[in-house]
């Protein structure tokens, strides 16, 4: 074992230690360091309590020379989040310590440089030339694939067309998340982004009829169609629809096998100042409402955005009641 690898399960030992007695403090405990009490706090479903957010604070403080992504996996492991696959959610929680770290509730190690790790941000090439033009009737695309983004080439250049020909550019996925590109006889027609859903939307909830207890509890069973992107040189009427037609049939096998469960039901937010969600109409997406003109994690009114149009697609005729059902 290398010395570096020696030295951090010695560390993961010690803090397992320590962890124990933290997380048995009684709620209200004093921040150690300004004496305020700490607060609980809600991050993706699930809500952490005073103690808990205490622990997060030790493992940053005492164990930084681990590293952030080695301080999530470890909070995730003390504190038992996981996915029902069984996996951490690392990811998610490396997202709630950034949040924690903005909020001065914590500070984290800075982020090492790692040889050939790219930008968070698509690089886009300049002065490519554009493809040919793609069109034709719908019909003529039946045999069209979705293929999901595998390996570190192709998720570069899935980046690069979304970043550079969608209008909102290229996001950082948000937990459990699906890439696809849809080909049509080799030639790339369409980026699509699946993630994880928003925390809440009064018009998606009150369509569901869920309580905040069943609500936290099957969120995960929704994924969000986050980017949605139609190359500008292909002019294809009616190929929007059949996409996410196609991507309705496909996607649920590929999330549960990627992530060890179905989704019941599919989300988007369309800008309605800019598009009128003429393809969901058209894919029997049902429109339920606008959002409040927050952003799809803020849960503290903290950022506007613009109203968006909210549409869903359930994946199965039951899917409401199952939504709702507080046991599996």
């Amino acid at each position: 074992m290398r010395d570096w690898e020696r030295e951090n399960a010695d560390l993961r030992e010690q803090k397992v230690d320590k962890a124990t007695g933290s997380a048995k403090r009684q709620a209200g405990a004093l921040d150690p360091i300004g004496g305020s009490p700490m607060s609980e706090v809600t991050f993706s479903g699930r809500t952490f309590t005073s103690p808990e957010v205490d622990l997060m604070r030790e493992i940053a403080r005492d164990y930084a020379g681990l590293g952030v992504t080695e301080i999530a996996r470890t909070v995730c492991e003390l504190l038992d989040w996981k996915r029902p696959s069984g996996g951490l959610k690392n990811h998610e929680c490396r997202l709630l310590l950034e949040h924690l770290q903005s909020a001065g509730m914590l500070t984290l190690p800075a982020v090492r440089a790692l040889g050939g790790r790219g930008p968070r941000k698509a690089k886009v090439t300049a002065g490519e030339a554009q493809p040919e033009p793609i069109e034709g009737p719908a019909g003529g695309f039946s045999s069209l694939e979705l293929q999901l983004v595998k390996g570190v080439d192709d998720s570069r250049i899935w980046r690069q067309y979304v970043e550079q020909h969608h209008y909102l550019g290229c996001p950082v996925p948000y937990g459990a998340h699906l890439r696809y590109w849809v080909r049509h006889e080799e030639r790339v027609l369409a980026c699509l982004l699946w993630t994880s859903p928003a925390w809440k939307m009064k018009a998606r909830d009150a369509w569901i009829g869920w309580g905040e207890q069943q609500r936290q509890r099957n969120l995960q069973r929704i994924v969000n169609n986050g980017r949605f992107l139609i190359m500008p040189w292909v002019k294809v009427r009616g190929l929007a629809s059949m996409i996410l037609s196609r991507s309705a049939r496909q996607l649920p096998r590929d999330w549960e096998a990627q992530y060890g469960y179905r989704p019941l039901l599919l989300e988007t937010l369309v800008d309605a100042q800019r598009f009128a969600g003429t393809c969901y109409r058209a894919a029997n997406w049902i429109h339920v409402g606008q959002t409040a003109g927050r952003g799809r994690m803020d849960r503290y009114s903290l950022k506007q955005e613009p109203v968006k149009d909210i549409y869903l697609y359930p994946l199965h005729r039951h899917a409401t009641r199952r939504l709702c059902a507080l046991t599996p």
